[in-house]
């Protein structure tokens, strides 16, 4: 595999991961916006931006908390 066919596959599963991370926070209560730019970010952790919605943090001040 050529170094721009591996890179290619890098950045195809990169951005698998990052949809996926993004519409796991839509369902659990984030708007489009903010889950996409949670989903980018891979300082943020999943499971704290999840759990702060179900522990009842509103979308809008978990978003304060994790960025």
């Amino acid at each position: 595999m050529a170094l721009t066919e591996e890179l290619e596959a890098v950045e195809t599963e990169a951005a698998r991961v990052e949809r996926w991370r993004a519409e796991t926070l839509v369902r659990v209560g984030y708007d489009a916006e903010s889950a996409a730019e949670l989903a980018g970010r891979t300082d943020v952790d999943l499971h704290q931006a999840i759990e702060l919605i179900e522990a009842g943090c509103p979308a809008e001040t978990a978003l304060r908390i994790l960025l």
